[in-house]
């Protein structure tokens, strides 16, 4: 593959794209090559500036990240890693997080990202499912994970990145490295998604996915690579949307990335760092646009040097549209996919008009639907299922472990997708919700039943369902909402309250907490002993729009 973009938006409209795309895909990939090997060519060229939340600031070319990669590959190899194996990495926004996957795959290895934010159920179900042999973290995850190592009989390795010895390990090793040759469908990366029942699955994504997003890359920032681009996200590495909708995609094209490692989302500091840095286009989920929204003058303190902002994870809405085009003078795209199959649709308004609150049109090179319940494909205005068609690069290679999870998903050649939506007449796609009971907060897709699990672990707790409801603050989209059948005889106060949250805030991960916790007398089921989540949603729906009107 050249580094140069596959779409050509000086030469044709959108849907001559469309018509005249075709993928060439080269048999041999190799997401490490691909993103950073070849572009080590001895010229020193820029790849990343990695600040810290201190301010520390140091920058590294493609050349030294190489080398510094293929010396963490001649360790890990040293270690007894082989083809095939899962690598871990539990690390922010920083150099060796990058350096692990790239590592990995010139091992023909799986990386497996984690977020810091997990605790020790969350770390000790992924790492055990995925069989992992080897972690790199930081210090504050180093001794969670080797507390954990009893209970892994997999995990031979952990490896503190902030210790001296990490260096030392690096340096003892040749700085070349001959990379194992990969198919195209051969895995490359293992991303956990949140389903509605049962434990979170691991998604195989392989390495033809990253030229699979492409499309969709180029297009949202209206043209992509261009002189001096410079881009940075908020959106943790550990997740498809920092990882393969910023950080991998622009490396394929040889862009410099700022790296951020923060230890929560601060507008003023993240609009100082992006002025400070120039960059020119950002990925940006909506909260974090509405918490720069909230800070006044914002932009008037910190120039920008933004042309594109690309916007995902939930609904962008009219009113930030807007507040794009007032202060930023920026058309902001969103756009839509999923862990399993990423940067379908979304919109470009370098090719066509932008219709605030839709999520644009399908990219070239992928295939979208609506069906209903049956399978049978629906008109523009029929509201259904969004499925995508599985002949598709960027299309995963299905559930480690889980064939019956992943046949689920197909009707046919078509992947479900579980979202409700419908396509206008002029071929714009619409959202309108989940199918399942998938929560989507603050850019995070949170499955309620690993919630719900770990908050029947507390004595008190009888029956429990977690649901999303329209966040009051209007900022997360949605929130967690815990529905909770007290055990007899049990206090339903707010100590109890207060102790499930910090119950699930510790074992799991700081974004699935719990906003507001409710205490039934029951729950809706169903005959066959299921509970209602999406009753209990329009009851608390109700009951919200009932305390609004009495206002």
């Amino acid at each position: 593959m050249s580094g140069l973009s596959l779409i050509d938006i000086e030469q044709a409209d959108f849907a001559t794209l469309h018509k005249a795309f075709v993928w060439q895909i080269p048999d041999e990939l190799n997401v490490a090559q691909l993103t950073c090997t070849r572009h080590a060519d001895g010229t020193a060229k820029l790849a990343l500036i990695a600040e810290s939340d201190a301010g520390a600031v140091q920058n590294y070319s493609f050349d030294e990240i190489d080398k510094l990669s293929n010396q963490l590959a001649n360790a890990f190899r040293k270690r007894g890693i082989e083809r095939g194996d899962c690598i871990a990495v539990a690390l922010p926004q920083r150099l060796e997080t990058a350096l692990v996957h790239l590592a990995a795959q010139k091992l023909g290895a799986l990386s497996l990202p984690l977020s810091i934010l997990f605790g020790a159920d969350a770390l000790h179900y992924r790492l055990n499912h995925s069989q992992s042999r080897l972690v790199v973290t930081n210090q504050q995850r180093y001794l969670l994970i080797n507390e954990l190592r009893g209970d892994l009989p997999a995990l031979e390795h952990v490896i503190d990145a902030d210790a001296h010895g990490f260096r030392t390990c690096l340096a003892n090793q040749p700085d070349t490295f001959e990379q194992v040759k990969t198919h195209k469908d051969d895995a490359a990366f293992l991303l956990y998604t949140s389903g509605t029942t049962g434990p979170p699955k691991g998604a195989l994504i392989p390495h033809r996915a990253l030229i699979g997003n492409l499309p969709g890359f180029e297009l949202s920032h209206n043209g992509f690579p261009q002189h001096n681009d410079c881009i940075y996200t908020p959106a943790d590495w550990a997740w498809t949307g920092g990882l393969m909708d910023a950080l991998l995609p622009s490396w394929y094209y040889g862009v410099p990335v700022v790296g951020y490692d923060a230890k929560k989302f601060d507008a003023e500091k993240v609009a100082s760092l992006m002025s400070r840095h120039k960059v020119t286009c950002a990925f940006i989920p909506p909260t974090a646009l509405k918490m720069m929204r909230a800070v006044p003058d914002l932009f008037e303190r910190h120039t920008s040097s933004l042309r594109s902002i690309m916007s995902a994870g939930e609904s962008v809405g009219e009113e930030l549209h807007s507040w794009g085009r007032q202060v930023l003078n920026i058309e902001i795209n969103e756009m839509w996919g999923q862990t399993e199959h990423n940067y379908v649709t979304g919109n470009s308004c370098s090719m066509m008009p932008t219709r605030p609150g839709s999520i644009g049109k399908a990219y070239p090179g992928h295939r979208v639907a609506i069906v209903d319940a049956d399978g049978h494909f629906l008109a523009p205005g029929e509201q259904g299922e969004v499925v995508v068609h599985r002949d598709d690069p960027v299309h995963f290679l299905g559930y480690l472990n889980n064939p019956d999870a992943s046949a689920q998903k197909y009707l046919g050649e078509w992947f479900r997708t579980g979202d409700v939506g419908y396509f206008d007449e002029g071929g714009y796609l619409w959202f309108v919700g989940r199918a399942d009971d998938v929560i989507s907060s603050a850019g995070y897709r949170i499955g309620p039943a690993e919630i719900e699990d770990c908050a029947m672990q507390h004595p008190d707790v009888l029956q429990v369902a977690a649901i999303g409801v329209p966040d009051p603050e209007n900022v997360r989209g949605e929130v967690v909402k815990l529905c909770i059948v007290p055990r007899s005889g049990t206090n339903p106060d707010v100590v109890l309250a207060d102790a499930i949250r910090a119950l699930i805030r510790d074992k799991l991960a700081a974004y699935e907490y719990p906003r507001i916790v409710e205490f039934y007398d029951t729950l809706p089921m169903t005959t066959t002993g299921k509970v209602k989540r999406r009753e209990l949603r329009q009851q608390h729906i109700d009951a919200n729009d009932v305390q609004d009107t009495s206002q």
